[in-house]
């Protein structure tokens, strides 16, 4: 669908976000950008080195706790998204809205955008937020049919999938967006990360994303220039196979060391079961007692 809003056109004042909830609602305010920047929390995103290498007038979409990557209020156009998940907003529900938005100077923040990907979470109504200017958007049906049914899209995801769709003709940049564990940050088994990775990867590959600051090139791409008689479709095969061989190879691995806990467990159950019972009540405390109850109903000596 053709884009009514110019690249060039006057990008959208502060507070834009409010009322929003219609997918041509959204469409006209994320056309008003050239690049949009999906900041993921993760410990391999370099603010810095994003604001130098990309436009200034990018919109940054940053997601809940975006202290956990920015050190400092951000100088740029910027979007909180937020996940409107089964027990609402955590945001809100741990009353860190406040600390959150502090960090976007108020004549550059968009506002917040209030996502929903699944039918068993709650819809947060933008009054929720307070004097916060928020939007909302539904994507529960956008991903009903593509998404593993077992799982939920992370807001992420769900987000950059949808707006390469919603504005094709607009660059989307993924920075951050590795799927990573981390000693400081997390990710969660309610997404399929596997699932994520793939599509992210096909649709980079497609040209539809891009991913920040990618300028190590791939070394298969290297290998294919090396020995052109090797085709990509050779490679994912190749690749496939050997990958096959180390999972089961790791999962053998795994097999054994559940036996041995399996073991462990039961030898310490064993023991466990041999323990003494430990008297509530001391000895001598006891003693006492009974004595006391001898005596009672004896006949008293003259």
């Amino acid at each position: 669908m053709p884009l009514d809003s110019p690249v060039g056109a006057a990008k959208p004042s502060a507070g834009a976000t409010a009322g929003l909830s219609t997918t041509e609602d959204w469409r006209s305010f994320f056309a008003s950008y050239s690049t949009i920047v999906l900041v993921a929390n993760s410990d391999e995103v370099d603010i810095e080195a994003l604001r130098a290498a990309l436009p200034r007038d990018a919109l940054f979409v940053f997601f809940n706790k975006v202290y956990k990557v920015l050190k400092r209020p951000f100088d740029g156009h910027a979007l909180l998204a937020v996940r409107s998940g089964t027990a609402g907003v955590k945001i809100l529900n741990r009353g860190e809205l406040g600390d959150v938005v502090s960090y976007f100077p108020a004549d550059r923040f968009l506002g917040i955008l209030s996502i929903r990907a699944g039918s068993e979470e709650k819809v947060t109504p933008a009054s929720a937020f307070g004097s916060v200017p928020a939007g909302l958007l539904d994507l529960t049906d956008h991903f009903r049919d593509f998404y593993p049914s077992d799982h939920l899209p992370s807001t992420g995801f769900a987000l950059a999938v949808w707006l390469c769709e919603l504005v094709p003709d607009r660059k989307t940049v993924l920075a951050g967006f590795s799927g990573k564990r981390s000693d400081r940050l997390q990710i969660f088994h309610i997404h399929d990360w596997t699932f994520e990775q793939t599509v992210q990867r096909l649709l980079v590959r497609s040209g539809r994303l891009t991913i920040a600051n990618a300028e190590h090139p791939s070394s298969y791409a290297a290998l294919t220039k090396r020995f052109p008689e090797i085709t990509e479709a050779d490679i994912s095969l190749a690749a496939a196979e050997i990958l096959s061989e180390r999972l089961e190879g790791a999962n053998m691995e795994i097999d054994k060391l559940i036996s041995m806990m399996r073991v462990n467990r039961s030898i310490k159950n064993f023991f466990g079961g041999l323990r003494p019972v430990i008297r509530s009540v001391r000895p001598i405390e006891t003693a006492v007692r009974r004595l006391k109850g001898g005596m009672k109903g004896k006949p008293r000596g003259d």
